[in-house]
């Protein structure tokens, strides 16, 4: 597809994988808007960006449906969602709490599955769009005290093959994309960026696979991406 002028809606946009992709479409001429719990943050991100702000939290279906509402007074179609917003927790398995687990599956599953519900609808009608989830290496092996994050992660790949199946026939590209450990404000509550490290991966690398996925031409899409630090150690 063309990013020139491509109107973008990305979840939890004001930070981290968010914004670097929100920044890197728009240098590529993508009109974006942004979703974020915090409007402070939010504010700020969407003027650094230059992008339309839409406070609203994942794990809240009113919220979701508000983001379309107000998405539909900006635009008047939606060229691609990303599916970015999410949150993680972990902890022994003797330690899980059930509040916890539902959080966890709220935000990353069932958020992830409403917003694509809404953007579906206006994909239909167009009969094109995309829809970029963002998983994690985490939905492709388990690990010790991943029993909640990585479930949710899981799930979100299924979901994607099931959405992939259902919207191919609208022209709707559905792509996974897994990055590894990035250093990004991710598990943070002060929502403070962590410092780069030279041999860990950046939100900016995320940024750059979901742009190249994007832009191949609509006839063909990418169905999964997982990136990885070359040598992490």
């Amino acid at each position: 597809m063309n990013l020139k002028n491509a109107n973008v809606l990305i979840t939890g946009g004001s930070l981290g994988i968010g914004k670097a992709t929100a920044m890197l479409l728009k240098e590529h001429g993508a009109n974006i808007a942004i979703t974020g719990r915090n409007k402070d943050r939010l504010d700020k991100a969407a003027k650094e960006i230059g992008a339309i702000a839409i406070q609203a939290d994942a794990g809240n279906e009113a919220d979701i449906k508000k983001t379309f509402e107000e998405l539909s007074s900006h635009w008047d179609r939606l060229d691609v969602l990303v599916n970015n917003a999410g949150i993680g927790k972990h902890s022994a398995l003797a330690e899980v709490t059930s509040k916890e687990f539902t959080d966890v599956f709220n935000v990353n599953v069932l958020g992830a599955a409403l917003y694509a519900r809404e953007a579906a609808e206006w994909f239909k009608k167009q009969n094109s769009g995309n829809i970029i989830n963002i998983a994690s290496t985490s939905g492709l092996k388990g690990y010790e005290t991943g029993t909640m994050y990585v479930a949710s992660k899981f799930a979100l790949r299924g979901m994607t093959e099931c959405w992939r199946a259902e919207l191919r026939r609208y022209n709707v590209r559905v792509t996974l994309v897994n990055p590894s450990e990035v250093t990004t404000a991710f598990g943070n509550p002060q929502g403070v960026e962590r410092p780069d490290e030279p041999k860990k991966l950046r939100s900016m690398e995320i940024a750059h696979v979901i742009k190249s996925v994007l832009e191949i031409d609509d006839r063909g899409f990418v169905t999964d991406a997982t990136v990885f630090a070359t040598n992490p150690w």
